[in-house]
């Protein structure tokens, strides 16, 4: 965030919501059974009944085979939060970044969600499956293989802005339904092709059978359908066999933690699995490392005060700054709201409670 001193945010694809279900109501479960039984209680079992107000982003290296809304849950667990949401659902088949926001983070998830995103991802050549990737029925099939002149020939035609036709099994609403579950029933899903910005699309490595490409787009492009498109113009299908996401936003992979070692820092000796509020600095970025893209603007207590209880704060002066679009507010060093300009007043759309550290 660029700060001026002043006195006055898929690829989206189906949701795996019955996995994080699952895993956010076992221990309440196992401790219900327990109290029926008559056992104690294990150690830990209380503080996990009362939910902490966690605030910060956890930039999670989802492993391949999870849903998002399971990681989501998994997260919540162990931190024992109040609220936890992600931005930007990645496919069970692909790993990678799953930024997963805490408390108050949950307000910034809109600005994660509009920035670019980054992609690693291999194209099986020779068959296109009903849903763009290994998980589907092949629909068709061929014998033909490009090499790699031809593949690097093509890739121009599909970068920049252009009209992109999004995957039948994908989370977009035909009518109020989403498009994967209507796909599931057997009916048949025609989606309008949308607007779409590939800023990037390399090939990294070709083996005559698949290709390794990597891709940096904005939202809402489908790396499914970029695979499923090179492969009819190719004229030898194809879908994605492995996919990767290596950035969101201002979030990139080293600032990733994986699921083992998350729960290598919860364990202690009585089997407890729950992060320490002493870790926490170690494992969350602040809520305001979502913000880092749009400008920033430094307030008094005072004007602080007015914003956070929903008034308007009049900016003075000849120094004024000319902002278009949102800025973050800041008092101290600390996020205090996610403002625009109107007419010289500072109007909070979203007012941030960070009274305390996470």
């Amino acid at each position: 965030m660029t700060t001026a001193t002043m006195t006055a945010e898929d690829e989206q694809t189906a949701p795996g919501g019955e996995g994080g279900t699952a895993a956010g109501d076992a221990p309440s479960r196992q401790a219900a059974g327990r109290a029926q039984r008559g056992q104690p209680r294990r150690a830990g079992s209380e503080s996990r009944g009362r939910k902490r107000d966690v605030n910060g982003w956890l930039i999670l290296d989802k492993p391949v085979g999870m849903t998002s809304t399971h990681a989501v849950a998994v997260i919540k667990r162990l931190f024992n939060a109040r609220k936890a949401g992600h931005a930007g659902t990645l496919d069970p088949l692909a790993s990678g970044i799953l930024p997963i926001a805490l408390g108050e983070a949950t307000k910034t998830v809109p600005y994660v969600m509009d920035g670019r995103k980054a992609y690693s991802f291999t194209v099986s050549w020779g068959a296109e499956t009903n849903t763009d990737d290994t998980e589907g029925e092949i629909t068709r099939r061929s014998d033909l293989r490009p090499d790699r002149a031809a593949v690097e020939a093509m890739l121009p035609r599909f970068t920049g802005e252009l009209m992109q036709v999004p995957p039948r099994f994908s989370a977009i609403k035909i009518e109020g339904e989403r498009a994967y579950d209507l796909a599931r029933e057997g009916e048949v899903v025609e989606l309008e092709a949308r607007p779409v910005v590939i800023d990037r699309l390399t090939l990294t490595e070709h083996t005559g059978d698949t290709s390794m490409l990597e891709a940096e787009c904005g939202k809402g492009t489908y790396v499914r359908a970029i695979a499923r498109d090179l492969g009819q113009a190719l004229g030898c299908y194809g879908h994605v066999s492995a996919l990767r996401r290596t950035r969101v936003g201002p979030f990139r992979l080293d600032r990733t933690i994986s699921l083992a070692r998350l729960e290598e820092l919860s364990h202690k000796p009585d089997g407890d699995h729950q992060i320490d509020q002493a870790i926490l600095p170690q494992v969350l970025l602040p809520v305001e490392t979502a913000l880092d893209d749009i400008p920033a603007l430094a307030v008094n207590r005072a004007d602080a005060v007015r914003l956070a209880r929903g008034q308007t704060v009049l900016l003075r002066g000849r120094d004024a700054p000319i902002i278009k679009g949102p800025l973050a507010v800041t008092c101290q060093g600390r996020l205090v709201a996610v403002a625009d300009l109107e007419a010289g007043e500072i109007v909070a759309r979203r007012v941030f409670n960070l009274s305390g550290a996470h």
